[in-house]
């Protein structure tokens, strides 16, 4: 059995991967197993290998842009900074991953209480094609720097990705085992978590996740799910405008709009509706569609002939429904999965682009009576991942904030993964948190310690 990747510029094939048999799977687990056992014994050893790995990544930063352009259409440019993003979160976790760690003392009846932080094996990593390096490496770093050891199952449509993330490993010099890519499609998934794996981190739609998350834990192994969104951005009534409309156009249209945390819902109240809906419009209208491997190209391809369709029956039935398209609304007739960037107005709940997560270049607009409606209808969804709200008053933004169900709130910006921040969602945005020192908690034994001069005989519940 084999899988193909396809370019989405040019819908050619790029290359067929033999996949992985159930044997080679258990080899592997086999040699992270071995490889866990010296890997977690020494934290600055640790951190010197994942700094000698962000070196690589800046080293190799050209070739692996290149490749990711190539599989998935990413234009150049954010190919680019998101290795450099990569290389970044390494060093973030190579400096700081000994202080998260640090033994967290205690206070109790005991003569001494402790906490310790203890890596708990080997990590199944089933990880998406949108940022193939980023998604993979914010979840390894803090892992990695943890003491656990992984095994990475890459998109289908970004598998040289995942290999070239294996050959950086080699490159940067890290012992055998403790990071390997299994070539496969979704066939492997299930012999990857039924093989002798600690836990899983998953990555991707929420249908998907609920069957990883089923599967992992009916055999106790524990899973973080970080899954889909459809993020409200929220214009009040005393906005910027003008950096609104421009903060809209970078919050949705970013990796042609495949993005988890892509703008995805815009709620504008009325009294600056026109203004702003203009001024995004203009915006959207100067993006440059074309060629991803041109450094001036602002959108590539969507990543395959199915999400195409997708975008494509999504508007077809808003505008059905009574929605008026803005600007764009249509295939690009070329070669390539490629779509016109799209503004569209008048959303209703009626429509499934108000229900449904929209992956690809198009921006739902619904005009609000107030703030406090703009709150109700993000609330609606059965998605709880981010947000942005977009105010110059502060105490306003910090109870918009509060009253928004989500995981993560930006105010007067985009929002933005950072690894000193949390990253993660609520309802069926998966649960769990990537990133910061939560992030690599997610993936240790936190071990309570304590020593006692002599036992306590007055207790009576355990």
């Amino acid at each position: 059995m084999t899988v193909k990747t396809i370019n989405p510029t040019t819908e050619q094939i790029i290359a067929e991967y033999q996949i992985i048999s159930k044997e080679k799977i258990n080899e592997s687990v086999k040699k992270s197993r071995s490889a866990f056992n010296e890997w977690k014994k020494d934290i600055k050893k640790r951190s010197a290998f994942v700094h000698t790995l962000a070196d690589e990544l800046r080293k190799n930063k050209t070739d692996l842009a290149r490749v990711a352009t190539k599989e998935m259409g990413k234009p150049i440019k954010e190919a680019l900074s998101e290795v450099e993003k990569c290389a970044w979160a390494m060093e973030f976790y190579g400096d700081n991953g000994d202080i998260f760690l640090n033994h967290e003392i205690v206070n109790t009846d005991a003569r001494k209480s402790f906490l310790s932080f203890e890596p708990i094996g080997i990590i199944g990593s089933i990880m998406p094609w949108n940022f193939p390096y980023w998604q993979a490496l914010r979840f390894a770093a803090p892992s990695l720097m943890a003491g656990n050891t992984i095994v990475l199952k890459p998109a289908s449509a970004t598998m040289q990705c995942g290999i070239e993330i294996e050959h950086l490993f080699r490159k940067a010099g890290f012992p055998e085992g403790v990071f390997q890519t299994l070539v496969g499609d979704s066939s492997i998934v299930e012999s990857m978590i039924d093989s002798d794996i600690n836990a899983v981190t998953f990555t991707g739609s929420t249908s998907i996740g609920a069957k990883v998350a089923q599967r992992a834990t009916s055999q106790l192994k524990k899973c973080v799910l970080e899954l889909g969104g459809s993020d409200p951005f929220i214009v009040c009534d005393d906005a910027d405008v003008a950096k609104a409309a421009n903060g809209a156009v970078k919050g949705r249209f970013i990796n042609c709009g495949q993005s988890c945390i892509a703008s995805k819902r815009f709620l504008v109240t009325k009294n600056i509706s026109k203004e702003f809906i203009e001024k995004f419009v203009q915006n959207t209208e100067k993006l440059r569609v074309g060629d991803p491997t041109l450094e001036d190209t602002d959108i590539g391809p969507l990543v395959n002939i199915d999400g195409l369709n997708k975008i494509d029956e999504l508007v077809t039935d808003a505008v059905k429904n009574g929605a008026e398209v803005l600007t764009g609304g249509k295939r690009i007739k070329d070669k390539g999965y490629f779509y016109s960037p799209t503004v569209i107005a008048k959303i209703s709940p009626k429509m499934r682009m108000a229900q449904e997560e929209t992956f690809g270049p198009v921006a739902p607009i619904t005009v609000v009576n107030s703030e406090m409606e703009a709150i109700k209808i993000a609330n609606d969804s059965q998605y709880g991942l981010g947000a942005s709200i977009w105010t110059q008053d502060l105490v306003k933004a910090e109870k918009l904030s509060r009253m928004v169900e989500s995981g993560m709130v930006t105010v007067n910006n985009v929002l933005i993964s950072d690894p000193r921040i949390p990253f993660g969602g609520v309802k069926h945005s998966g649960f769990g948190r990537e990133l910061s020192r939560y992030g690599m908690l997610e993936f240790v034994n936190i071990k309570s310690i304590r020593f006692y001069d002599q036992l306590v005989h007055h207790h009576h519940v355990e």
